[in-house]
């Protein structure tokens, strides 16, 4: 902006300080409506295009900038200032529509008489500032609540997907133990049920084998009574125990081959009375004593449940009975009532 013309230098200076000038006294001046020059001037009234002040003079312009400068909100609550100059200062004042920057601001008409009042420039800055001021604000804190809410939002949902995560791997673990579990039971069941398909399995075997064997064994005497078993001890044997098993039954009763064999030998030998031999294929000898007759003799082949003999009370003896038995084909006796089961049969 250019410069302002400058002002006239005050009348009587050089008297005034001069060192001639005589010394004058001052006395104090109290305004009053007769000393005061009244002010007289064509005056232009500020209009506003725009938002922008407008004046016909630079210092009302330089006014509402310094207000303006000075505080937005201050000018806000003041009213507009009315400005006024004496003609000997207005008519040096140059044109301020002639000022760089300034022209083009001003209007060229509404031109009347009258105070200057000053425009509320600042009062529209003020408001538009706030306005914006608010609206940023506002903006700011929309921005933030929704970055809260968002963060906020994002929390829970990573706090659900935890949660969901922790029940589905829960679920699972449970799923699996279940699993597990009903896999073992399953397991045991299916091992029971084949442990008790295998004893069934060996016990039919059983069963079939003992059959096949009773059908190729036989009991060697009927309507007897067991009165001694194997290792039994006492006075009445020779060596202190019981070598065989007695079936007690009436004289003359059938004494028959358990087995097919051949007869080894048959006759009179000492406290047994009355004895048979008969040895099977397998090496076995079987021993019958006690008999009161025999009708098989030495050499003989005989079939199983073949009659070989008749029960007696020959040798030494309290009662009729039959005394039967068995060795191994090394020679070693054994317990007959165990024998003859193994073979299938019921004693």
């Amino acid at each position: 902006m250019a410069s302002n013309m400058p002002a006239p230098e005050a009348r009587f200076a050089s008297e005034r300080f001069s060192a001639d000038a005589p010394e004058r006294t001052w006395e104090e001046w109290n305004p009053t409506e007769d000393s005061v020059r009244p002010v007289r001037g064509r005056h232009r009234v500020i209009k506003q295009r725009g938002g922008i002040a407008r004046s016909s003079t630079v210092l009302g312009v330089g006014v509402i900038a310094a207000v303006g400068a000075g505080g937005i909100a201050t000018a806000q609550d003041k009213p507009a200032v009315s400005i006024s100059l004496p003609d000997s200062i207005t008519d040096k004042l140059p044109d301020a529509k002639s000022l760089p920057g300034v022209g083009s601001l001003i209007s060229d008409s509404d031109d009347s008489d009258g105070d200057v009042q000053a425009a509320p420039l600042t009062a529209a800055t003020t408001v538009a500032d706030a306005g914006a001021g608010q609206a940023q604000a506002a903006g700011s804190g929309e921005a933030l609540r929704a970055r809260i809410l968002q963060q906020a939002e994002q929390q829970q949902a990573e706090a659900d997907a935890e949660a969901k995560a922790a029940a589905e791997a829960l679920a699972a673990e449970q799923a699996a133990a279940a699993a597990e579990k009903q896999q073992s039971a399953a397991e045991a069941k299916a091992a029971e049920e084949k442990r008790k398909a295998e004893e069934a399995a060996r016990a039919a075997a059983e069963a079939a084998r003992l059959a096949e064997l009773a059908r190729s064994f036989s009991l060697p005497t009927s309507s007897y009574t067991i009165t001694s078993t194997y290792g039994e001890s006492g006075a009445m044997w020779s060596s202190g125990q019981h070598t065989g098993l007695d079936f007690a039954a009436p004289t003359g009763t059938p004494v028959k081959a358990v087995h097919g064999g051949t007869v080894k030998s048959a006759g009179w030998s000492g406290s047994y009375g009355y004895r048979i031999v008969l040895e099977l294929e397998d090496g076995t000898e079987v021993l019958y004593a006690h008999l009161s007759s025999m009708t098989a003799s030495a050499g003989q082949q005989v079939s199983t449940g073949e009659t070989i003999g008749r029960v007696g009370a020959t040798g030494n003896v309290t009662g009729p009975h039959l005394h039967l038995e068995v060795h191994t084909a090394g020679g070693v006796g054994i317990d007959p009532m165990a024998w003859l089961r193994d073979k299938g049969l019921t004693i």
